[in-house]
């Protein structure tokens, strides 16, 4: 059988290792990735191999030739441009249309059985084997699931965390019969899981899932990277080591000094023809390259330092990694998470901190604290995006440079001479971040419609008026001194999962497009914002009925954005209205939840005094509305779901409401009895926004204050609810509380609990299997029904070690009881 080395990719992660070198080069413990994985194929018999190469292709030719040294016999298929998985592989057919194959990522570290793998294949006669694994954290892995038989039944690529339902993940090891090229287009981007797989699955192909014992490690990250080499020393992974083993841990290799003297605390691995003088302290999981000097007094511990470094008296290099022909001078210092390319010159005394990256042949001055990546930059997290765009504290974690870096990166993934909207909220922090923004976007040759202080959905629906796209800053809810840097489509909706992504990566990579001097962007400032966006609102929405009611509103503006639309819509309307906070307060952008409950109670007793027939209440940037009936009483957010759900199911009479699966299941009742029906989404508000834009959908909304009123617009607006609220009203003569009345009670409960990181794709895979027979919904984490109707969903936190859990029962104490149990299989997983 032959065998494919996939060792095209760029790495780009790695960088700035892998700026000079392609990644499959990258030494673990002294030889290539990819040296490692020729030699567990050669231990199992596969000595003819192709390997399929694109980026740096020269540099891997050069190391390995035509595989003579391995004793093996190596040809190459060159990529011309990126083909994905499958299409690399389809690249080399020519070589592996006789006989099955088997395909193996040359930058993956392993020693799974390839024989055993090989021999299930036969055994199943499988047209497709994937060679899967358990890992702790499956985000950055496809996921697979696979039955008693080993037969695949489902693959979800890199998914989100309210998608994972198991631990077990694609390692992109695969054995092959030659028919699968049957359905790979030449010469086009294709991917085995993506594109190939669902294909061969949907014709009823026989895949099966192999899960291999053993060691995997997808070196994809610098921490991976850095782990990989601890894993080799610590003998977890069985892989060849060249050199002797002088002491317990201590391997040193061919030709090595190393002075009696020197401090050796394994386990530690020194390459050929190292010089480790008197005095030199080198201790675990460190790995000295070849021909690397480590002077006296110098203090090694978790280095990885690559070839012909030279590491000067004093210093100090801790958990970091060390690109080839580096000089390190006299008492420097590397920390932590560190990584310094190849051929960069670190000057006496200075200091480089932890996650810093120092790009190839740079130069760090004598006595300098590096404390930001030079020509490269990582916020030292894996991914910038939270729940509402970029998140963080003022002037610590959001930097006007992070603004500045943020746009120019934003910029670079539009068009030159695009038009993006700027809007903020009512702080002077989003004021001064804004104008950092506005600059780098004009730099970045965009124009720029700057709309100021706007409430939020006046920003989103002005950027989809012919804008490219939208920045909003607003002070992060309920959290004072940070603040939210908010992207939006096309659309005026928030960006999505893949063009969060895509930001994601230029910004990382800091490869931003700057203007020519003759290409700087304009900037203007939009008249009539107000007059258009209550217009356009008052023509889309059904406002018949509310002049004639005679009903009397009560509007709390909570001195914030929302304010300045209100005097316009108001007045437009024709109802009877009191306005109360209506000014700016920049002291105050955002309300704790005590603040917001006060003012409700506040607005309930304005609302009792002066009889009218409700009050709401604006979030400050306009987003979100909360209600109180007709008694002053403050009408729960959920029940203001079903409340304004059995208003705009009554008289539509049809159509779809969109609504997360965390929602109570009366609403499914409330919706059936009027003639509409529920289409759950998923928690993520850009989920709600892609249904709403649907033909056929009349509402959606989250339980938490969001509505959206679909005939004018697709995302969370507070003044449209407002108007739809009030026009319903008015048509139906009925009052809140009648409303709420007749709609049954909810008991859904909820609860929070801490998961690591490292366990949380075990989590659910352990929810999923003591599910066993109960029917099992995977719109968004793993949600279990009972066959009495109760529910539990249980959902992994993006941005957090939490886990969340849901659960709904006819009483409290169902709802709570069904909550302890499935809190006790989520613990056990956890602990």
């Amino acid at each position: 059988m032959k065998a494919v080395v996939m060792a095209g990719g760029e790495g780009t992660r790695l960088r700035p290792m892998t700026a000079s070198m392609p990644k499959p080069l990258l030494p673990v413990v002294n030889k290539p990735i990819m040296e490692h994985v020729l030699k567990l194929l050669k231990r199992h018999g596969l000595t003819e191999t192709v390997v399929t190469v694109q980026f740096l292709a020269s540099l891997v030719k050069n190391y390995f030739g035509d595989g003579e040294e391995l004793g093996m016999e190596l040809t190459y298929a060159h990529e011309e441009k990126p083909l994905g998985t499958a299409g690399s592989v389809k690249n080399a057919e020519e070589a592996l249309k006789d006989d099955a194959f088997l395909v193996i990522s040359g930058d993956a570290l392993t020693d799974f059985d390839l024989t055993d793998l090989i021999r299930f294949h036969r055994e199943r006669g499988a047209m497709v084997t994937v060679c899967l694994t358990r890992v702790p954290n499956p985000l950055e892995f496809g996921i697979t699931i696979v039955d008693e038989d080993g037969k695949v039944d489902r693959f979800l690529e890199k998914p989100t965390w309210g998608q994972v339902f198991s631990d077990t993940v694609n390692t992109g090891i695969y054995v092959m019969e030659p028919e699968v090229f049957d359905y790979v287009e030449p010469d086009k981007p294709v991917d085995w899981s993506g594109d190939v797989f669902p294909r061969l699955m949907q014709e009823g192909k026989p895949i099966y899932g192999y899960v291999a014992e053993g060691y995997w490690e997808d070196v994809g990250t610098h921490e991976s990277y850095v782990q990989a080499q601890a894993d080799v020393l610590e003998g977890k992974v069985d892989v060849e080591r060249d050199g002797f083993e002088i002491s317990p841990g201590v391997w040193v290799a061919e030709g090595a000094e190393v002075h009696p003297d020197a401090v050796l605390r394994g386990p530690l691995y020194i390459g050929d023809y190292a010089k480790v003088e008197a005095g030199a302290e080198i201790r675990e999981h460190s790995v000295i390259g070849s021909n690397v000097v480590v002077k006296s007094g110098a203090f090694l511990h978790r280095a990885v330092v690559h070839d012909n470094v030279y590491v000067g008296p004093q210093s100090n290099l801790r958990g970091c990694v060390i690109g080839k022909n580096t000089d390190i001078m006299r008492a420097s210092r590397i920390e932590d998470g560190a990584v310094v390319g190849d051929e960069c010159f670190i000057g006496e005394e200075s200091i480089v901190q932890g996650n810093v990256r120092i790009y190839p042949f740079k130069t760090i001055e004598a006595g300098a604290f590096v404390n930001t990546s030079v020509i490269w930059e990582s916020r030292g997290q894996a991914h910038l995006f939270g729940a509402r765009g970029v998140s963080g504290i003022l002037n610590v974690e959001i930097t006007p440079e992070l603004a500045v870096r943020l746009a120019g990166a934003y910029a670079t993934t539009l068009k030159k001479g695009s038009t993006v909207c700027t809007a903020r909220d009512h702080s002077r922090g989003a004021r001064a971040l804004k104008r950092a923004i506005i600059s780098a976007l004009q730099a970045s040759a965009i124009d720029v419609r700057d709309l100021e202080n706007v409430p939020l959905p006046v920003a989103r629906q002005q950027t989809a008026r012919g804008s490219a796209g939208g920045i909003m800053i607003r002070t992060t809810t309920g959290v004072p001194d940070s603040v939210d840097i908010m992207f939006f489509d096309e659309r005026g909706a928030d960006l999505s999962q893949a063009g969060q992504r895509k930001l994601d990566r230029v910004y990382a990579r800091q490869e931003y497009r700057r203007a020519f001097p003759g290409e700087i962007g304009d900037l203007s400032f939009p008249s009539s914002v107000y007059d258009s966006y209550t217009g356009s609102l008052l023509r889309a929405v059904d406002t018949t009925g509310i002049a004639e009611s005679g009903l009397k509103v009560v509007v709390d503006a909570s001195n914030g954005s929302a304010g300045l639309v209100l005097p316009s819509l108001l007045g437009r309307l024709g109802v009877d209205s009191l306005t109360i906070n209506p000014g700016l307060d920049e002291s105050r952008p955002t309300e704790t939840a005590e603040s917001r409950r006060a003012g409700l109670v506040r607005l309930g007793e304005i609302v009792a005094s002066a009889r009218a027939a409700f009050g709401v209440r604006f979030d400050p940037v306009g987003e979100r509305i909360s209600l109180v009936d007709e008694h002053g009483r403050i009408v729960e957010d959920d029940r203001a779901l079903l409340v304004m759900l059995d208003l705009i199911a009554a008289e539509r009479r049809s159509g779809r409401v969109a609504l997360p699966v965390t929602t109570t299941r009366i609403a499914e009742q409330v919706a059936a009895y009027h003639g509409t029906q529920v289409e759950w989404t998923t928690t993520s508000p850009d989920d709600l926004t892609r249904v709403s834009r649907e033909d056929g959908t009349v509402f959606g909304g989250d339980g938490r204050g969001g509505f959206i009123v679909p005939e004018f617009s697709s995302v969370f607006d507070g003044a449209a609810a407002f108007v739809r609220l009030i026009g319903l009203v008015a048509r139906t003569q009925l009052t809140l509380s009648q409303i709420d009345a007749r709609i049954p009670r909810a008991h859904v409960s909820r609860r929070d609990l801490a998961t690591p990181w490292a366990v949380k794709g075990l989590v659910m895979r352990t929810v999923v299997e003591a599910a066993g027979d109960r029917s099992v919904d995977t719109t968004d984490g793993v949600r279990v029904v009972e066959s009495d109707g109760r529910w539990v969903m249980v959902l992994p936190d993006p941005a957090e070690a939490v886990t969340h859990l849901w659960a709904e029962g006819p009483d409290e104490a169902s709802a709570q009881a069904l909550l302890d149990e499935w809190a006790a299989v989520v613990d056990s997983a956890g602990h």
